[in-house]
């Protein structure tokens, strides 16, 4: 925990947590977000390939989570952080 708070340039245990759980809750809402995005587009696994659809879902996956990162990340007090975690991406 030392080394991530003194790489990350974290002051305090309570900032780390936040910041762990914000990666956490992104991760899974991005995921969540993925599946009425991707019927949306038309795509479903009933009516494509899953060996295409499943690789199309994850390469949506990522835009959505880079996206939602620093909103998440504002709702738990962390939004300067995951601003510049966001430019050094």
């Amino acid at each position: 925990m030392e080394k991530l708070k003194q790489r990350w340039g974290i002051e305090n245990n309570w900032a780390l947590v936040a910041i762990l759980i914000v990666f956490a809750i992104n991760g899974s809402f991005a995921a969540w977000v993925a599946k009425p995005v991707t019927n949306l587009l038309g795509l479903s696994a009933e009516t494509m390939n899953p060996w295409v659809y499943y690789p199309l879902r994850i390469l949506l996956i990522f835009p959505i989570y880079q996206a939602t990162l620093p909103i998440v990340g504002w709702l738990f007090g962390q939004f300067k952080f995951f601003w510049e975690f966001e430019k050094n991406s």
